[in-house]
């Protein structure tokens, strides 16, 4: 198995695409990316800018051999809606009508009206396909986030071909005791989800933060899995030190670590790449 992290909070915008190879079947997970509109009070700095062009394109590139895209949930850096990008391919996108936050409604009906007549577009809910040479399972909804949040649910996706890898999407820890209890059972080999959001802990309170590390640390030690935490954890500049007991394992890595590559977080320096483009003014 083969599996490329193509956009991410350490590859310097709001994304979770990633793009698989396992046996013959190609997939293309979670296609969108974003910038913050405002952190720090302020808007995108222009290097944010360049890698949302950065990413973008690699997100189209890979599209465009991939068999399978499926769509955790309707947030913008999880979903692009060009209907070009999914034309010819098989879709299996959250369900619009099922478990969604008002606020993704419109959004997600929007995309089902563009990509369906132009593509096989399913709900992705529970949905099971033996390809021969890998197994894709995918869940029912998960909190995203805590359970009873205000952001709705995700479904996260399961890629076995004998390696088992589960995208974890917007899980935020996991915070949530079900989405805890579902990737226990799943028992990854290699897990990638957006891991606690640190940067929030003034809305949510530590208790929360730290349940999210606690139900990481008991998915690592039951299932000895590598992890790929990226995304609201890697928000905060400061990770290192709050998140310090998962880091310690040994098992965790940021996308970009997985690639090899240096973290470029960018939104998390947003504040001083204002301050360094005044200074060069």
């Amino acid at each position: 198995m083969k599996v490329v992290p193509l956009a991410a909070e350490s590859l310097g915008v709001r994304s979770m695409a990633t793009y698989v190879e396992a046996g013959r079947l190609r997939i293309l997970m979670d296609p969108g990316a974003t910038l913050g509109p405002r952190r720090f009070n302020l808007p995108p700095a222009a290097e944010e800018e360049e890698a949302l062009d950065r990413a973008l394109g690699r997100i189209e590139s890979y599209a465009l051999r991939a068999q399978l895209i499926t769509v955790s949930h309707y947030h913008q850096d999880h979903v692009l809606t060009s209907p070009e990008l999914y034309a010819g391919r098989r879709v299996w996108a959250k369900d619009p009508h099922r478990m969604i936050a008002v606020e993704q409604r419109s959004r997600a009906h929007a995309f089902w009206r563009g990509v369906r007549p132009t593509s096989i577009l399913e709900s992705a809910e529970g949905r099971t396909h033996d390809f021969g040479d890998v197994t894709v399972r995918i869940s029912p909804p998960l909190a995203h986030g805590s359970d009873g949040g205000r952001f709705g649910f995700v479904v996260a996706v399961t890629v076995d071909d004998g390696v088992r890898f589960i995208h974890g999407s917007d899980v935020q820890g996991p915070l949530s005791a079900v989405a805890t209890a579902y990737l226990l059972r799943e028992r990854p080999q290699l897990l990638y989800l957006s891991g606690p959001p640190t940067y929030l802990e003034f809305q949510l309170g530590r208790a929360e933060i730290e349940r999210g590390v606690d139900n990481l640390l008991r998915i690592v030690e039951a299932t000895g899995c590598q992890v790929i935490m990226d995304h609201h954890a890697l928000r905060d500049l400061d990770r290192g030190r709050r998140l310090a007991r998962l880091y310690a394992t040994g098992r965790v890595v940021s996308a970009a670590g997985y690639l090899g590559r240096p973290d470029e977080l960018l939104e998390a320096r947003r504040a001083a790449l204002w301050r360094r483009a005044r200074r060069a003014r």
